[in-house]
Order: structure tokens, then sequence, then C-alpha cells
């Protein structure tokens, strides 16, 4: 699994700031740690090649070269384009202890990665919320 040691985000706006450049659901995502639905994200599906940025500020997350089907609902990657692409920290909100994954960049809610996929090379999925991550197709 990869760590990330980035304490401060190299973005930083205010709340208000938030609010008027997303969207009501991706602010709720990104910026409140919401999740969106099952199976109901643009990208679940999604096989077109490119690179998967950060909704909030425009940062390299993922590639699709790393994307894979892992039946769970939310487009799922092996691994980030860097480790310090992404932040990673210990979430023990409703009731589990889950590790969380931010954008390394500006510290948005992005999704969690769990160490259950050997079917991968990492063995490694990070389960990403679509409205938080937008493809830029190569």
């Amino acid at each position: 699994m990869t760590t990330s040691a980035q304490n401060q985000p190299k973005v930083s706006k205010s709340d208000e700031e938030w609010r008027a450049q997303l969207s009501p659901a991706e602010y709720a995502v990104l910026r409140q740690a919401g999740t969106e639905r099952p199976w109901t994200g643009e990208y679940v599906d999604t096989t077109t090649q490119g690179v998967y940025t950060c909704r909030a500020c425009g940062a390299e997350l993922f590639r699709s070269e790393t994307k894979f089907d892992s039946h769970c609902g939310w487009p799922s990657f092996y691994e980030p384009t860097s480790a310090d692409n992404v932040v990673l920290r210990v979430d023990d909100s409703h009731g589990m202890v889950r590790t969380e994954v931010l954008c390394g960049t500006c510290h948005s809610h992005l999704g969690h990665v769990f160490e259950d996929a050997p079917q991968t090379p990492t063995g490694d999925r990070y389960c990403i919320n679509s409205v938080s991550i937008r493809l830029q197709e190569a």
C-alpha cells in the first residue's frame, strides 16, 4: 500500500471558495468525505484510456492502465500515478477502520483503499468516487 508523508495541502481554499467552485454533490464528497451511491458514478464501467485528475484541483491521481473491474460499484485502481499524488490516513468513522484516500495536492476526499485485490500487481484496491475525479482522455 502506498503512503505519503504530506501534512499540508499545496492548494488551500476557504470553505466558501470550495462551495463556489464545486457542485453540491462534488462538495459533499470532496470536502465533507461523503460517498456516492454504488453503481451510479460516471466512471464505474469506463474503459477509456487517459489520466484521472482531482475534480477539485486538477492534480493527476491515477492512469487508466491501473483501473480494473473490482465489482464493488465504484471505479477501482491498483495504484496512484505517484505515491505523492495521494495522502492516506486512518478513517475510523461509521464503526469500522478503513484507510481514506485524499488528493495529495488539495487534500480533498477521494475514497478509500483496501488491501483485498490479489488479482492486481499491488494487491490494493483504491475505491474512488467518480464525482471526485475527472478523466482526461488520451
